[in-house]
């Protein structure tokens, strides 16, 4: 044998003998020697106290989706058994985590740079603890201490996976405690099945909370083509484990269940982890379903969201957005979310539908965080929008028949006005900048709102509404809304102008209207604090000014119209008979909430009218002087003026003492009333298609003599 023969021939022994001895050496050698190397390794990655108590096997093979040398080199998959991962110091519990078994694979090269690089963890019966304490620390973000040396070796998980097991949830930021067990399912569910069936709940939940027509205003829930793509890659990976969850939120009972997938991919943003849930909250539903990518940053959530419950107000504890009390509702929307540690994140609520007491809405809006508050942006659009479901909105009942209910105790037994505080509190919590309208707005007949149009812009706890624009029988009313919560007491400004409301459109039901060519104008510019509109009008000052020409009243009219004072005036002066008005003028002004009258009459075809003192808006009492003059001798009731005390709920209407001896065809002395007569001309502006205002020949002999001369009555056809 040559040389070179020989020197290979030993060379291929030394070699196979040593492939022989390593693996015998791999096969034979007690991987438990290794826990204390391996507890230590992992403690210095995650920052916290990770110990293997069982026994610790491995088993070798090769991993077909490694390339280069790591697809020829065999990966150890160890096989740990009893597992405990500690809490922090501040923590209530010991352990965070305790776990039958934990099965992992280790690529091997890395180990060379100190990198523990894991593609595949699966949990076996694991037993989780989650808490946050009232600091806001958590204990499932894993990282070094500060004060502890910057550990060589970094840990590196690809995907987890999981079986049966139990979560406990303390939230001291939330006030939520939950026990949640989470099981396998006898079989997989695909996706596109879940979807469906999420849906029919949702719908059914929408019925039950906010109405029947709730159910039909969310039917087109389901057919979100924007989620296709997200709902084809869904359909790779299925439900294969269900949960329950019970405990409290913010003091309520809450409880839930729902589906998951088996396998959560930290960092392939191409493979969605699929969620559902329906939870409950006190009375507030919730049901989702759809996808999480990329979980180890929380990158994206793509769901289908409905929400359900008896009042938007009540989600600021699960959402932390300040929303308005509402009437019970329901809605459905695609909700995406890119949530981002550090920087902020953006949720986008697309394409929603909602049923807000018997109004249904539609539109998207935006939150987005990172700033110094969240901001919500969007638009909201109401197809029909019910009048008295905007009642909450101001702190008053939205059911007329149902008075007693007052919402907490607010709404105090011997007063009209809404005492329901705003909740100025939570304006602080958020900013917002909404576009709102309305296309059509129902109350019946009584009260013919047309539409709705608003700019609401919530900043650092102010809230304006500017421009805000009713459209109101043929006319409509313009103006601006500002509410200052970071104030003690809230101040607010209100300044409105109503023009060219038509007579026979604001009172359609009215017969005498229905041929009337008279019209409403009025400008009212207040100031004022409180943190109620009871609270707001007792201490408003400014003024408010109104005219109405050419038109009818009767007491159905004014007790369609809720004016108790008025009906009594009313009966007491004409009886139940309707009377036309051919000008009645209004200017008050106010201060700290005491509304005084500069002017006040009414020029009817009977008699004119004048009215004198004022009305405290802070103790709701009434003082008022009602003097009227007769033309010619047709009423004699009308030759006695009234006295009108009492309260707005409770007004005593009485004739005073002593007749009123005024000749008829004489004229009532009004004061001085020249310049607020002046002030309620400018209100007037005159339309191409409709003759001159009654009103602008009555207050032009006010402004000129300040006394307004009282003619023959028009000749009447009633018997």
């Amino acid at each position: 044998m040559t040389r070179s023969r020989k020197v290979l021939v030993w060379t291929t022994g030394i070699v196979l003998g040593l492939v022989i001895t390593l693996a015998l050496v791999v096969a034979l050698f007690d991987w438990n020697r290794l826990k204390p190397f391996i507890d230590d390794k992992v403690s210095q990655a995650i920052g916290r106290p990770f110990v293997i108590h069982g026994d610790l096997s491995v088993a070798w093979q090769r991993e077909p989706e490694a390339g280069g040398l790591q697809a020829l080199l065999p990966w150890p998959q160890f096989t740990a058994r009893d597992i405990t991962i500690g809490n922090p110091d501040w923590a209530k519990q010991p352990q965070f985590a305790q776990l039958k078994a934990l099965r992992f694979r280790l690529s091997p090269l890395p180990l060379l740079a100190h990198r523990l690089v894991v593609p595949s963890l699966r949990l076996v019966q694991p037993v989780i603890d989650l808490e946050r304490d009232a600091k806001a620390r958590n204990n499932w973000s894993f990282a070094p201490p500060r004060d502890h040396a910057s550990s060589a070796w970094k840990l590196e998980l690809g995907e987890v996976g999981f079986d049966r097991g139990k979560v406990a949830f303390d939230d001291a930021v939330t006030q939520a405690r939950l026990a949640i067990d989470v099981e396998p399912l006898q079989q997989a569910i695909p996706y596109a099945q879940i979807v469906a069936q999420t849906s029919d709940d949702a719908r059914a939940q929408a019925r039950s909370s906010a109405g029947a027509g709730s159910g039909k205003a969310l039917a087109g829930d389901d057919r979100d083509k924007d989620a296709d793509d997200t709902a084809a890659r869904a359909n790779a990976t299925r439900y294969q484990f269900e949960w329950r969850a019970s405990g409290t939120y913010q003091g309520a009972p809450a409880n839930g269940h729902g589906r998951v997938g088996a396998v959560l991919a930290l960092r392939q943003t191409d493979r969605p982890f699929p969620l559902q849930a329906r939870l409950q909250v006190g009375d507030t539903h919730i049901v989702l379903v759809g996808t999480l990518t990329d979980p180890l940053h929380l990158g994206a959530l793509d769901l289908r969201l409905w929400f359900a419950g008896s009042s938007m107000a009540k989600l600021y504890p699960l959402l932390g957005l300040t929303l308005p009390d509402t009437r019970p509702y329901a809605t459905a929307g695609h909700l995406r979310a890119e949530l981002h540690r550090g920087s902020g994140s953006t949720f986008r609520y697309d394409a929603f539908r909602a049923r807000v007491g018997d109004s249904d809405l539609a539109g998207n809006i935006t939150v987005t965080t990172g700033g110094a508050r969240p901001k919500l942006t969007g638009s909201l659009h109401a197809t029909l929008l019910q009048f008295s479901d905007l009642a909450p909105l101001i702190g008053a009942d939205s059911n007329a028949q149902d008075k007693q209910r007052a919402d907490g105790g607010s709404q105090r037994a011997d007063k009209v006005l809404p005492a329901k505080r705003f909740r100025t509190e939570r304006w602080q919590a958020m900013d917002a900048d909404v576009q709102f309208d309305a296309a059509r707005i129902a109350h019946g007949e009584a009260l013919p709102i047309d539409s709705l149009s608003t700019h609401l812009q919530l900043d650092d706890g102010r809230l304006t509404l500017d421009p805000l624009r009713f459209g109101v029988a043929s006319g409509d009313v313009r103006g601006t809304l500002a509410l200052d919560g970071r104030r003690t007491p809230m101040q607010g400004h209100v300044a409105l102008a109503a023009q060219h409301l038509k007579l026979k459109a604001l009172f359609p039901t009215f017969e005498t209207m229905r041929t009337s060519l008279g019209e409403l104008n009025g400008r009212a510019d207040l100031d004022a604090s409180g943190n109620s509109v009871a609270a707001l009008l007792g201490s408003a000052d400014g003024e408010v000014k109104l005219l109405m020409n050419d038109g009818a009243i009767s007491r159905n009219l004014l007790e369609t119209a809720g004016l108790n004072v008025g009906n009594i005036i009313l009966g007491k002066l004409f009886g139940d008979r309707t009377v036309q008005i051919n000008c009645a003028a209004t200017d008050l002004a106010a201060t700290d909430g005491l509304f005084r009258t500069r002017l006040f009459v009414f020029d009817t075809d009977d008699a004119v009218i004048s009215v004198d003192g004022t009305v405290n808006m802070a103790s709701e009492t009434l003082d008022l002087d009602v003097k009227p003059q007769t033309k010619g001798l047709r009423i004699f009731s009308l030759r006695s003026p009234l006295y009108v005390r009492g309260t707005l709920k409770h007004p005593d209407v009485g004739v005073q003492a002593g007749p009123l001896a005024l000749r008829a065809g004489g004229a009532i002395a009004l004061g001085t009333v020249a310049a607020p007569a002046a002030a309620l001309l400018a209100l007037i502006s005159p339309t191409h298609d409709q003759p001159e205002n009654t009103c602008q020949t009555v207050l032009g002999q006010l402004r000129s003599s300040g006394k307004l001369r009282v003619s023959e009555p028009k000749k009447s056809t009633q018997p």
